[in-house]
């Protein structure tokens, strides 16, 4: 028989989620935790970052927090430097935090496409240029996943930047794989789906702030009417595939882009 809870077993290693405060980046801090990593969750937002290590740490699992702005490398090394002094090393890196940007193409600014390339592209390889460092000195190789977007798959009109961005950070991924991988690094890529996030929440919002029930309610809807199984996806959707491409579950598994989306970009 096969060891199954061994091969997701991340006990003795450490993880990196930039993101880390709230949404998708906040769930995958908390699986890798649960399957034994002792994790460093960078955030901008350091109060929200140190909710979730505490959260970890209530729950006995290990966790610190760090306030981080990955369009900085400077702040990126730091963060990375933070699972080395307090955990050893590094051997797992997600790259989560992003930003979005809406409007058409014609009226995209210099100065919104330099802030948004400067976040989602920029400071992705900035954390896969750290983490690498950190894996290669080790020696003991690693995992690094990046967050792209469904967005890749299909093109939607006001969503064109955010897009260009994602397209970037899959072949940032996909040749980081092959120029990672004789170092015992591997490096995948994924693309989610609709998923229900503070993120997508924006579209859905009342001036003041408040969820807009009968919008809500409509999004999530036509969500599901994209998916042949009729569902809308959660963050912890996102984090139980990135568990897997951290751990030797995915040993074999290396520059591919991976999708939990519902089944929502099948062409038909």
């Amino acid at each position: 028989m096969h060891d199954i809870q061994k091969a997701f077993d991340l006990s003795g290693r450490a993880a990196v989620v930039t993101g880390g405060a709230s949404g998708i980046g906040q769930a995958i801090a908390e699986v890798l935790a649960s399957a034994g990593a002792r994790v460093v969750v960078g955030d901008l937002n350091e109060e929200g970052a140190e909710t979730v290590a505490a959260g970890i740490r209530d729950s006995g699992g290990e966790a610190v927090a760090q306030s981080v702005d990955i369009a900085d490398p400077d702040q990126v090394e730091a963060l990375i430097q933070r699972a080395t002094v307090d955990f050893g090393g590094l051997h797992v890196m997600c790259n989560v935090a992003g930003i979005p940007s809406d409007g058409p193409i014609a009226e995209i600014s210099e100065s919104e496409f330099d802030r948004v390339t400067g976040v989602n592209i920029k400071g992705t390889l900035f954390g896969c240029q750290s983490a690498m460092a950190a894996m290669e000195a080790s020696g003991q190789g690693g995992s690094i996943i990046n967050v792209a977007s469904g967005a890749i798959d299909a093109a939607v009109a006001g969503y064109g930047l955010y897009a260009l961005t994602k397209a970037a950070v899959t072949q940032l991924s996909q040749t980081l794989a092959v120029e990672a991988g004789p170092l015992g690094i591997r490096v995948n890529v994924i693309a989610p789906g609709a998923t229900l996030t503070q993120f997508t929440e924006r579209h859905l919002q009342n001036p003041d702030g408040t969820v807009n029930e009968e919008r809500y309610d409509t999004f999530v809807s036509a969500m599901k009417d994209m998916s042949p199984i009729g569902e809308v996806g959660e963050a912890l959707d996102q984090a139980w595939l990135v568990l897997y491409l951290a751990s030797d579950a995915s040993r074999f598994c290396t520059g591919q882009i991976w999708r939990a989306n519902g089944g929502s970009t099948i062409p038909r």
